[in-house]
């Protein structure tokens, strides 16, 4: 309920402190926890001027967030990103993300409110919105909400703490003003959401520790309840938005902690009763409530996500057999000779033990043994002992399917101990393993592992694998003994070198579809050499043999297997980025993010200056205070006896180590890092310096300041507007304004803030033309950038088995042709397709806009080099390119499948020639297969 004006004591004017009157009055109100120099600052009790305040500059913060929110009309940034998981939470498809999902349920939430039905892929930036009819603008309004909402928050948060009206106004302003801010708030990001969450739990805690400082009269009321019970919520939904939010945990953490500490020491108005009451209410509000809600949150994820996505491939068996289509029926458990069956590693979730016909380009170059973390028949291989059986005759019953009318399985149950062969059923070779080395890890203490043989072939001892029962990893007292379906975790030593079946994080390149690679590793790793087997079927197992299949890990086992993949794949993140920055130079504001360029229109990831440094010398202010403060107590001078500098210390203290818990952590951090991670950390150090200036012009004894309100409002006004001169200099980066370079190169202070200036045209007249001149087609390489033709590697001989497929394996050729070369050109043509030569090309540049069109030609050379004519019926037949493998089942034939890959990125390195050629553009954070920043 508000209070006018005038109910307001004349001695609180501004929302000033008034010092004490009277000593002896002090001391004996304060004989108790109840701080000095507090007074009520409950927002709900503001005079109406100061609401009216804050809702002009919220009306004024939510002009300045939706001015034409609409452009840019294509694909930004990390929209790739957020926008593809809305795509997925709309069709349900499983995918991993290294954040926790309530912004991105929110962000989907207001897609399809509007109307989005999932199928926009978001698949690079640049893509257009416009044709398809993405409501892309109804999905940038969350975060532009949450921008609005940061303005009252950061004014009520000011007015909690004690400010006047005008220090409150100055830092919401800033928030306004501030470049950065309001570019995240325009486009579908997290971090709009993240620091209004941030700011609003500062608030609740604000509020909080106002009402704990007023002693035991306040206690346990209903609004120290109240926001106690929003600070938990406030923590529950900044950390359901990013990890970032633990650090807020932390800063409430440690001030709640000073909180206890304070009461332990009041022996004469706090019992050992209360306490627990204050500690217990504690720990419900900031422990139980930020769990459970954040729990929450994924239990509707896992509602959301039912399907089988791009992602699953990140989590272990048990937890993608929840997902539709993933769960498999009830599998025999007893493994015998003879036994079809597949076998999966168990550490790297890499997918299963897996072969084709390609053939190694070096080394042995057999057949490739790789992991495939898809269902396909070119994981299936039959367990063969090293003998064969016996018949009636006592004679051996030779071929593939010798094991499958024997009389009694019982006694051809594979035990551990027992020597194996591992037969593909595909290519009709065995798994193989000798003393030469793998094509990647090319390490002493590691074998190439192969495929070896033909049908009919006996083989030879380097087939033969013995197998060792891993007791300690298995389940059930049987499993310990043979080998059973999913429940026997076992290894696989290779009888003549020793060697232990392994697989690791690492790569084969595009020859072998850039599936995972396996070895025969000499003392590896005990967890990278587990392997168990998935399914398996054996003709003379009878129908009612006993069956086995995935326990169902239930919420809390998907909960937390969930939080250890985003934990590892967050650690992982630690390829470079072209446009990443290290801690050190965010206070200074050294370098941005180009986050869009296109139409000679750019939209890249800026601070504004004035409100970065000001907020920076805040903190450099506070420290130094702090150790001079330090310096002097310790020579016993009387300063904390002083209730304006001990209030100082605290209160400017609270939001520096807000800073401080959002800032520092991140030096520890070796992943990929970005501008937009110090955003929480500048909220705080705002909110010190506007209290720094109310302190220094309201509150200190400052002989002709504190006592004439005007210089705090005229310095305020001051700030205010060059703030706001500063945003709009550099506001076209934000919004993706035209611009001219001279403009550009004019407020472009430093080396390091590397927007391309050129991209812009040099003048406004020249973006009134765009619209009016006939457009141009281009193919996408810059002009006169010719490409040589990129030699593919020769496919493996598979006379052995024409029906084999290729599991990922690329196949862009016509039928009985072979592809030896791509090659890409660029062409300018005009509106009716004549070619133009590069003089006519430089003429019309800065006057035309030229759009992009891809096309695909192709031309078949027989063996002489000689072009022969194909029709093009014929080559329309052949296709481009494979389709994308259906990760919703099994695939039955593997040659239709392209590279995919589900295994965190931190395994792959081919692909960084193409990254570091990539540097100069924009391009969303790459945090593995869906890890974002």
């Amino acid at each position: 309920m508000a209070r006018s004006s005038s109910a307001k004591p004349p001695s609180t004017k501004g929302g000033s402190h008034t010092p004490p009157k009277s000593k002896n009055k002090v001391k004996k109100q304060h004989d108790d926890y109840t701080s000095e120099g507090v007074q009520d600052n409950d927002i709900f009790l503001l005079p109406i001027s100061d609401y009216q305040v804050m809702l002009v500059l919220t009306i004024v913060g939510a002009i300045v967030r939706l001015f034409r929110i609409y452009q840019p009309t294509s694909v930004v940034f990390d929209e790739v990103h957020f926008g593809g998981f809305a795509s997925k939470y709309i069709k349900g498809k499983f995918f991993m993300d290294v954040h926790p999902p309530l912004a991105k349920l929110l962000i989907t939430l207001f897609g399809w409110l509007a109307g989005f039905n999932g199928d926009f892929d978001f698949k690079e930036i640049g893509k257009d919105y416009l044709e398809p009819g993405v409501p892309y603008v109804a999905m940038r309004l969350f975060p532009a909400i949450c921008g609005i909402f940061l303005v009252p928050t950061v004014f009520l948060t000011l007015k909690a703490a004690g400010c006047r009206t005008a220090t409150a106004a100055l830092g919401a302003a800033f928030i306004i003003f501030e470049n950065g801010l309001l570019t995240q708030a325009r486009l579908i990001l997290l971090d709009s959401p993240l620091v209004a969450a941030t700011a609003f739990t500062a608030l609740a805690f604000t509020s909080f520790t106002n009402q704990h400082e007023q002693g035991p009269s306040k206690a346990f009321d209903a609004s120290w309840w109240f926001w106690l019970v929003m600070t938990g919520l406030g923590m529950g939904i900044t950390v359901s938005i990013k990890w970032v939010g633990l650090f807020t945990i932390a800063w409430v953490g440690i001030l709640t902690l000073v909180q206890l500490w304070v009461l332990l020491g009041d022996t004469k108005t706090v019992t050992m009763r209360i306490f627990a009451k204050h500690f217990l209410a504690r720990a419900f509000c900031l422990i139980i409530i930020p769990a459970t809600f954040y729990m929450a949150m994924f239990g509707i994820h896992f509602l959301c996500l039912v399907n089988p996505g791009d992602g699953d491939g990140f989590m272990s068996s048990e937890f993608q057999a929840t997902l539709n289509n993933k769960g498999m029926q009830d599998v025999p458990v007893d493994i015998a000779f003879g036994s079809r069956i597949t076998i999966r590693h168990v550490n790297t979730q890499g997918g299963y033990l897996h072969s084709h016909p390609l053939m190694y380009p070096t080394g042995s170059q057999q057949q490739q043994v790789t992991l495939y973390p898809h269902k396909d028949d070119n994981n299936i291989f039959l367990v063969e002992n090293q003998t064969q059986p016996l018949g009636p005759n006592g004679e051996p019953i030779n071929g593939t399917h010798a094991w499958d009318n024997v009389k009694n399985i019982t006694e051809n149950y594979v035990k551990d101990g027992d020597v194996i062969r591992l037969y593909h059923l595909a290519t009709h070779r065995r798994i193989h393993s000798h003393d030469v080395r793998p094509p990647i890890t090319e390490a002493d203490w590691q074998n190439e592992v192969s495929a070896y043989g033909y049908e009919g072939f006996a083989g030879d001892a380097n087939d033969l694998f013995r197998v060792e029962i891993v007791k300690k990893q298995s389940l059930g007292p049987i499993a310990k003994e043979r080998l059973r379906t999913i429940q026997t975790k076992f290894r696989l030593v290779h009888i003549m070198t020793g060697c232990v079946l392994f697989s690791h994080k690492v790569k084969l390149p595009e020859w072998a579809s850039e599936q995972q690679e396996v070895t025969c590793a000499k003392g590896g790793t005990l967890p990278n050499s587990l392997w168990y087997i998935e399914s398996n079927a054996h003709p003379a197992l009878p129908a009612d043999a006993e069956k086995v299949n995935y326990v169902n890990p239930g919420f809390f086992g998907k909960f937390w297997e969930l939080q250890k993949v985003m934990w590892r794949t967050n650690a992982g993140l630690v390829e470079s980025h072209a446009w990443d920055s290290r801690p050190e130079s965010w206070p200074i504001l050294r370098r941005g993010i180009n986050f869009w360029g296109k139409d000679h229109r750019q939209i890249y990831l800026m601070g504004n200056p004035i409100i970065w440094y000001t907020a920076t010398l805040a903190v450099v202010i506070y420290v130094l205070f702090k150790g001079i403060a330090v310096l002097r107590w310790q020579r016993s001078c009387n300063d904390y006896s002083n209730v304006n500098f001990k209030r100082f210390d605290y209160e400017i203290g609270t939001s520096v180590l807000g800073w401080a818990l959002h800032y520092f952590p991140f030096f520890l951090m070796q992943r990929q890092l970005f501008l937009h991670h110090y955003f929480p950390a500048l909220i705080f150090a705002i909110m010190a310096f506007c209290q720094i200036y109310d302190f220094v012009t309201a509150r200190i004894a400052v002989p002709g300041v504190r006592e004439n309100p005007i210089i705090n409002k005229a310095g305020v006004i001051a700030l205010l507007a060059i703030s706001a001169v500063v945003f709009a200099l550099y506001s076209p980066l934000a919004y993706g304004n035209a611009w001219t370079k001279a403009e550009c190169n004019r407020v472009k202070l430093f080396n390091t803030w590397d927007w391309d200036c050129n991209t812009f045209l040099e003048s406004y007249d020249a973006y009134s033309s765009l619209g009016a001149t006939p457009s141009f087609s281009q193919t996408p390489q810059p002009a006169g950038n010719k490409q040589p033709p990129v030699q593919q590697p020769p496919v493996g001989n598979n006379q052995d088995a024409p029906n084999a497929g290729i599991s990922g394996a690329p196949k862009f050729e016509p039928q009985g042709q072979k592809v030896i070369g791509r090659e890409e050109r660029v062409e300018y043509r005009d509106q009716d397709g004549n070619i133009l030569n590069e003089e006519q090309v430089k003429a019309l540049e800065g006057k035309v806009e030229f759009k992009t069109r891809y096309e695909t030609r192709t031309r078949v050379i027989d063996a002489n080099g000689n072009e022969v004519e194909v029709p093009v019926e014929e080559l329309a037949a052949a296709g481009v390119a494979p389709p994308h493998p259906d990760v919703e089942g099994a695939n039955q034939e593997t040659k239709k499948l392209v590279k995919d890959d589900p295994i965190p990125k931190d395994a792959s390195s081919s692909k960084d020639g193409e990254k570091e050629a990539e540097r100069s553009v924009p391009k969303p954070a790459s945090e593995g297969n869906e890890a974002t920043v």
